[in-house]
């Protein structure tokens, strides 16, 4: 590409010398030939005015013989014209044979009194002349060069001039064929950048080449190679974005599909039974309307938990945020929760660091993420065993990147625990470690999902740590103060310090 390039300057140059090189040969030859008539013509004069002194002396002013020697020693044809245009002598030919001169320009003009010039061939040899002819008192003496011999010093003047030229090009060639590699090879990398970034090669970048135009265009395609890599990985973002969307939307119908499926196959199976006559059946009608029952608060259930779900994915749950005490919203939640624990012979035992701890919050979100982890601790807790629940704020719930106070609540049981391999997909949607015994237990699937939004919408964070056979701890972080609050104690610490130094 480089290499090609290059011969197309080094082309376009060698034409334009040699348009520069016609053009120069043209013009010299033209003024080269005016000015050597000119020379010529001045000569031939002076010539002519050396032969008319001797107009003065008494005889004829030239005799054949004498027109002849000056013919050949001037290289000039020799020829007298009388005042009447008879010829009366000629260098070259018989007088006596040639037609009158009186109609020839220069002959007129000489005769006139005036020094006369003019170029035309010859009507007797057929020979292109230049003619001067001057005044001379028998009439009028006039010189003929032959223009062939003009044409042939005209034409070793060009070539000198040409010569001279083209030696005057040499130092302007080198240049150019050294600016020319110069250029190529910009324009080669340029060129060959330009197909990298056709090719969607967006990471490659061109190398300074200067601050000249091309240097200014390079900038510019990397500047334009670095927006089109930054809009690429933003769109294999966003494609990657929406191909985990659509994983997720198909995951999504397919376990809601088969979440309702269940149900709604046991309503219509059993009120089927009921229409054929077991309605009628008192051993078999009354446990069929309490599996019915079941099925459509499982129903209810599940959709409740979808619509919570679709709202907090959506931005458009709406809270109340106040400053809470810790100890009253965990004894509120458990007081809730005790009935459902004590079927079970399970404990609850709470445990506070102290009793002024205050958590920035939704109460009814609170509840709801509280209520979600200690029932499904008390589901899969063995009977008799004891659930604990603790809060604390200090170093160790300080993990926000603001570095915002937190409160730290978590959820203690001895249930079977958690395979690891399960716990980073465990606040999914729909995700169950253990399938059988969730639905078994009238779970939904959904519960630490909708957790895991809740907290998130509080800004806060959220974690499990688990061992099989010995139990699992779940641990969701909330702020303990107002966005706001914190915002404008770093300005009054900020201005503090500004003031005291």
């Amino acid at each position: 590409m480089t290499a090609r390039i290059f011969f197309k300057l080094i082309g376009a140059l060698l034409c334009l010398l040699i348009v520069a090189m016609t053009a120069v040969d043209f013009l010299s030859a033209e003024v080269a030939e005016r000015n050597y008539i000119q020379s010529l013509t001045q000569e031939v004069v002076n010539y002519a005015k050396v032969i008319r002194l001797r107009a003065n002396e008494a005889g004829p002013l030239l005799t054949e013989a004498e027109a002849q020697a000056i013919g050949k020693a001037v290289k000039a044809r020799v020829t007298l014209v009388a005042n009447d245009g008879s010829v009366l002598l000629d260098s070259e030919a018989p007088a006596e044979t040639m037609e009158n001169h009186r109609a020839r320009p220069e002959v007129a003009r000489a005769l006139a009194g005036e020094i006369g010039s003019s170029s035309r061939p010859s009507p007797t040899l057929g020979i292109r002349y230049h003619y001067v002819a001057v005044p001379v008192p028998q009439g009028a003496l006039r010189f003929a060069v032959p223009l062939s011999d003009v044409q042939a010093r005209v034409n070793t003047l060009r070539l000198q001039i040409l010569a001279a030229a083209a030696l005057s090009f040499l130092p302007a060639i080198v240049l150019a064929g050294f600016f020319a590699r110069l250029v190529s090879a910009k324009l080669g990398k340029i060129i060959d950048y330009s197909t990298e970034l056709a090719r969607g090669h967006f990471s490659a970048r061109l190398d300074k080449m200067g601050k000249d135009e091309l240097g200014i265009l390079s900038r510019k395609l990397n500047e334009t190679g670095e927006n089109l890599e930054r809009m690429f990985k933003e769109l294999q973002r966003e494609h990657a974005e929406l191909e985990k969307l659509e994983r997720v939307r198909k995951d999504f119908v397919i376990n809601v599909s088969h979440e309702l499926r269940t149900p709604l196959a046991a309503i219509q199976g059993y009120t089927e039974t009921l229409l054929d006559g077991a309605l009628e059946d008192p051993h078999h009608n009354v446990r069929f309307l309490h599996i019915i029952k079941q099925n459509a608060e499982r129903l209810t259930s599940l959709t409740a938990d979808l619509l919570t779900l679709s709202r907090l994915e959506m931005k458009r749950q709406e809270f109340q945020f106040a400053h809470y005490s810790v100890r009253l919203l965990l004894e509120d939640t458990l007081d809730t929760l005790k009935p459902l624990a004590d079927r079970r012979q399970i404990g609850l035992r709470l445990v506070i660091s102290h009793d002024d701890l205050e958590v920035f919050c939704d109460r009814e979100a609170f509840y709801q993420v509280l209520s979600n982890l200690v029932d499904n601790a008390v589901k899969y807790s063995p009977i008799g065993a004891e659930i604990l629940i603790g809060a604390r704020e200090g170093a160790a719930a300080q993990s926000t990147t603001d570095g915002a106070p937190m409160v730290e609540i978590s959820v203690a049981d001895k249930g079977p625990g958690i395979p690891r391999d399960d716990l980073p997909r465990l606040f999914e949607r729909f995700y169950r470690v253990d399938k059988a015994r969730s639905r078994e237990l009238g779970g939904t699937g959904l519960g630490l999902s909708i957790v895991k939004h809740l907290v998130l919408a509080h800004n806060g964070s959220l974690h499990v740590e688990s061992t099989e056979g010995v139990g699992s701890t779940f641990y969701f972080r909330l702020p303990s103060e107002a966005p706001e609050v914190l915002a404008e104690a770093k300005r009054h610490q900020t201005v503090t310090i500004s003031s005291s130094s």
